[in-house]
């Protein structure tokens, strides 16, 4: 993770790519150790923005290349239970792809979107609006708040 805050926005880029795809971590300590080295919320925001949406579009790529067959040979899911997830899916919709920042389950609901071949344009778009409210609500935190904000990381 170090590296990722020595590299600054590129870092912070890359950081946020990765942890939008089924690679484990946290984008939120990327943008607090961005933000206390001292770059600026406003671009910070963005480039977190942009590298956090782009690896959830890489993750609903990777659920839509997916195919029914492999997660019931593969798993032992059967087609009931996936046509039980495909109809919880399809009530919500695109709506779903809003809560992509999410820890843990945001990674999974690009995939399962990508995998019940949701559409792509409504996905993506609330994609970027739920990603984007999560790094401006840190950016702003950290804006208005500053010192007493990075108290409560020491």
């Amino acid at each position: 993770m170090e590296i990722f805050g020595e590299w600054g926005y590129i870092g912070l880029f890359i950081g946020t790519f990765l942890a939008a795809t089924v690679i484990p971590f946290s984008s939120e300590f990327l943008i607090v150790g961005i933000l206390i080295a001292g770059y600026s919320p406003l671009i910070s925001c963005i480039v977190a923005t942009l590298g956090n949406w782009l690896g959830g579009l890489t993750s609903y790529w990777l659920g839509y290349a997916g195919k029914w067959e492999w997660l019931e040979r593969w798993f032992g899911i059967s087609k009931e239970r996936l046509e039980g997830q495909q109809r919880a899916i399809e009530r919500w919709g695109a709506f779903i792809a809003l809560f992509c920042w999410a820890p843990i389950v945001g990674d999974l609901f690009a995939v399962a979107l990508g995998f019940y071949r949701l559409n792509f344009l409504r996905c993506s778009i609330y994609m970027f609006i739920g990603k984007a409210i999560r790094f401006a609500v840190w950016s702003i935190l950290y804006a208005y708040y500053g010192e007493a904000f990075l108290n409560l990381f020491n």
